[in-house]
């Protein structure tokens, strides 16, 4: 009897769904990384020891020059990509007061969509659950249009 060996850890990682005037922030990964010019909400992973909030913190300073404030964390989702699984751990966030507006110093582009627009956007596949979860948490809130 052979036994597999055993599955490695997933990655954790973090992304914020940062919202403004009813919309939420996603950015477009570049052309030449894994998963090239599908769309994502920032982030990135955690280092070791770090807590979730401050490394979401640090990947948004790092990726988009900008600053937020965290609000609801959403429940961790799991997703098994070909050659590595991902823990993501998505928060709800705005800009923090004073902020610089965030740039795409890391990605092809941004793009501030309503939450009913997002499915105009092909998404890396383990944000899906993440939106997912969104969608539940914010079920019969009014956007504007």
């Amino acid at each position: 009897m052979s036994s597999s060996p055993p599955s490695p850890a997933p990655l954790e990682v973090v992304c914020a769904l940062i919202e403004r005037d009813g919309r939420v922030l996603i950015a477009q990964r570049p052309a030449h990384k894994h998963l090239g010019l599908l769309w994502e909400f920032p982030g990135g992973k955690i280092e070791a020891g770090e807590p979730a909030g401050d490394a979401l913190r640090r990947e948004i300073r790092e990726e988009l020059r900008c600053d937020i404030v965290l609000g609801d964390a959403l429940p961790p989702a799991l997703h098994a990509y070909p050659k590595i699984t991902v823990r993501l751990h998505g928060f709800v966030a705005t800009l923090a007061p004073g902020s610089p507006e965030p740039v795409a110093a890391e990605h092809a582009a941004l793009a501030w969509v309503r939450p009913d627009e997002l499915d105009d956007y092909p998404l890396a596949p383990a944000d899906y659950p993440v939106l997912a979860s969104y969608r539940r948490r914010n079920r019969g809130a009014e956007y504007p249009s």
